[in-house]
């Protein structure tokens, strides 16, 4: 048989006026187009309970008990790579028998969903510690000190490809946890590899490196296109120069080469990409060029330059003026990794 359809709100309840003015069922299922049966079960839960709402249900009672809610949630919360079918084993072993859907819907009311880990730099106590040092001695700086930097780095784009999941079970915002991320080495794949610059004002050059960079190449680069970045965005007397601690780039001849051009390098704390606002212009970047959807490495290229020129330099502006904030979570964190 065909569900019925459920009556409105407002035709239970002229169901229940027309009753205490004195008419009959017959007469209200006439006036109201519908069965006998139909008004007078609205009008004996009227009677009954008072209301015409729907009453809550009890449904189909909990396959799992609330010792063995308690029991794979403490098991998730201690290993969240913990799998469904590990914790389906782990309550048969205690005498319960569900399926992996059912494992999902009671972790999930308990506020833990499978989420892919996201992949980070791996942190060594050494790194947590001098990334703490670097966000507590630059915490009160003065807007105008990042405003005066430019902040540079290296990225790969892919034309095509996908990246490997994993998943775990986390709550809500705790996505950056250790227990919850993957821990990478910088560079893996791609099929262009660039090197940017920014600063408040907007985006510096952007080049292509076609080759195998090295600590020459390096030099070379920044030989070409720092100086007139700077500028190109005006730079104040003073301004500091970020890259991170990759080995071309504290390499001796390249310490000696900024040196001697009386470049001031702002101290960096290792595997902290998170620190460095540009990861978030690469994001931009690569979020535009893959609309764009180009077909060859030659397209590709071209793409990446356009769409790099195109960025506001109020995008670069804002997230000058929020780096206080960055810091502030990388404290917050106990020095390990924050959402860039």
């Amino acid at each position: 048989m065909a569900k019925t359809k459920e009556l409105s709100k407002d035709t239970r309840n002229k169901i229940v006026d027309l009753h205490q003015v004195g008419k009959t069922e017959s007469a209200i299922g006439k006036q109201l187009g519908l069965k006998k049966s139909t008004v007078g079960a609205i009008i004996r839960k009227w009677k009954t309970y008072k209301t015409t709402d729907n009453l809550p249900r009890s449904g189909a009672p909990r396959k799992i008990s609330p010792r063995g809610v308690k029991m794979i949630t403490r098991t998730v919360s201690k290993n969240p790579r913990t799998t469904r079918g590990d914790l389906v084993n782990d309550l048969q072993r205690a005498g319960t028998k569900v399926t992996k859907p059912t494992i999902s819907n009671t972790l999930r009311r308990q506020g833990l969903k499978s989420c892919s880990a996201r992949r980070v730099p791996l942190l060594k106590p050494v790194h947590v510690q001098a990334r703490l040092k670097f966000a507590r001695e630059h915490l009160d700086d003065p807007d105008e000190d990042w405003e005066n930097v430019i902040w540079s780095d290296e990225t790969k784009i892919e034309l095509f490809g996908k990246n490997s999941t994993r998943r775990v079970w986390r709550t809500k915002n705790a996505e950056l946890h250790p227990k919850n991320t993957i821990p990478t080495v910088k560079h893996g794949g791609g099929n262009i590899m660039l090197w940017g610059c920014f600063s408040a004002k907007g985006p510096g050059r952007l080049i292509r490196v076609k080759e195998r960079m090295n600590g020459a190449m390096y030099r070379e680069i920044l030989s070409e296109n720092l100086l007139p970045s700077a500028r190109a965005l005006k730079m104040k007397r003073g301004w500091v120069f970020q890259h991170d601690n990759d080995p071309k780039h504290t390499a001796r001849a390249t310490k000696e080469w900024l040196r001697k051009k009386h470049f001031k390098v702002l101290e960096w704390p290792s595997q902290s990409p998170d620190l460095n606002p540009i990861e978030n212009l690469w994001r931009e970047l690569k979020v535009r060029v893959a609309q764009r959807q180009p077909q060859n490495i030659t397209a590709l290229e071209e793409i990446c330059m356009e769409e790099w020129a195109k960025i506001p330099a109020t995008v670069c502006e804002n997230l000058v003026k929020t780096y206080r904030k960055l810091l502030t979570s990388v404290i917050a964190n106990k020095g390990y990794i924050t959402k860039y």
